[in-house]
């Protein structure tokens, strides 16, 4: 399963600013070759350090710098088999817009919101 927030390990801040901007996102997992995540970098990360730049009109720069220099959080994850009343108190606790979730080996192999659990959490509720 493939994640449209999940970057390799060595994607440059280039990669990580067309993914945050063709996929509208906020926040992206970096990932190891086994596609364990390593850390996440959020796209207010990026874009601070697009503003620190001076007036250089060469985009080239982020073509040279990893992603994973920007990582500023470490990634929350779950595994596959976690309750989504767990996964759900995890988010609220840790005020996490997303999960990443992983197999037995750690790799990730996708995402939790907000959104999916309101979508899915009432079924076990109720």
């Amino acid at each position: 399963m493939s994640s449209p927030n999940v970057l390799g390990r060595d994607a440059s801040v280039a990669d990580a600013l067309d993914r945050i901007t063709r996929m509208n996102l906020d926040h992206l997992f970096i990932v190891n070759t086994e596609r364990v995540p390593i850390g996440r970098i959020h796209a207010v990360d990026v874009l601070k350090v697009i503003a620190r730049k001076t007036v250089n009109r060469d985009i080239a720069w982020m073509h040279t710098i990893p992603a994973r220099q920007l990582i500023t959080q470490k990634s929350f994850t779950m595994k596959e088999n976690t309750p989504l009343l767990k996964a759900a108190a995890l988010m609220l606790t840790h005020d996490l817009n997303q999960l990443a979730v992983t197999d037995n080996e750690g790799a990730i192999v996708g995402t939790v919101s907000p959104s999916i659990v309101a979508r899915h959490l009432p079924r076990y509720i109720l």
